[in-house]
Formats: structure tokens, C-alpha cells, sequence
């Protein structure tokens, strides 16, 4: 399950819709929508966001939230760490390995020193 499929979730548990009637209605197939759901497919189009977000009847806010979800939720991701110092490429490896295995209090842990770290020190490696 990715951020993004949580959220979808919850948007048609608030309008009471199905995954089938919710397809239907933004032109995907049930079968699509529930791999998206469910971490199975990659990041949402541009075009598909926009679809959920007229079908939910959502504000601009939301809109964006619902956007910067759908960004966060790619299952499969890609750490790029070419021309950067060695440790930042055993970092990234240390965390494929064990990202299964953490604690959701240890990802709550990373999470903050990353934001904190980001806040600090805008100026990258």
C-alpha cells in the first residue's frame, strides 16, 4: 500500500464508492485502480489526478496535498547517488536492505532527522 492508495481509499470510503464505480466513473479499469491502490503500479499521471480530484469535488488545497501524495507514492524507487561520496551510496543501499524490517517508530525517527536535516541545511551534499 502506498500514501497515495491510503488516501484514495479514504476519499471513497467518504463518498461511499466502490473501486468499480469509482473506475467507471474517471475512465480507468477497476483492475488499475485497485494496482494503483495497492503499491502495485507507479506514480499517478497528471491527467488521472485530475480526474480523481474533479470526481471527489476537492479545494485547491486538497488538491495539492493529494498531488504531493501521489508524488511520495512510487513503489519502487530509485535512489540516484552517481558523483556523490561513497557514503551517501552505502546509506541509500543500507536503507534498500533494511527498509522492510524497521519499526513504523524507527521510519517516524528517520523521517524527522530528514526533515529537520532538510530545514538546516537547504544547501544538498
Amino acid at each position: 500500500m502506498t500514501p497515495f492508495g491510503v488516501a484514495i481509499q479514504a476519499l471513497r470510503a467518504k463518498k461511499g464508492v466502490t473501486q468499480k464505480q469509482m473506475a467507471l466513473a474517471i475512465g480507468v479499469s477497476p483492475a488499475y485502480l485497485s494496482a494503483l491502490e495497492h503499491g502495485r503500479r507507479g506514480r499517478p499521471s497528471f491527467d488521472f489526478l485530475q480526474r480523481v480530484a474533479g470526481y471527489f469535488n476537492i479545494i485547491w488545497d486538497e488538491v495539492d496535498a493529494l498531488f504531493e501524495t501521489a508524488a511520495l507514492s512510487h513503489p519502487r524507487v530509485v535512489i540516484d547517488t552517481a558523483g556523490l561520496q561513497p557514503e551517501y551510496t552505502a546509506f541509500a543501499n543500507t536503507i534498500a536492505v533494511k527498509i522492510r524490517t524497521l519499526k513504523p517508530s524507527t521510519l517516524r525517527a528517520l523521517q524527522e532527522v530528514l526533515e529537520k536535516a532538510e530545514i538546516a541545511d537547504n544547501t544538498g551534499p
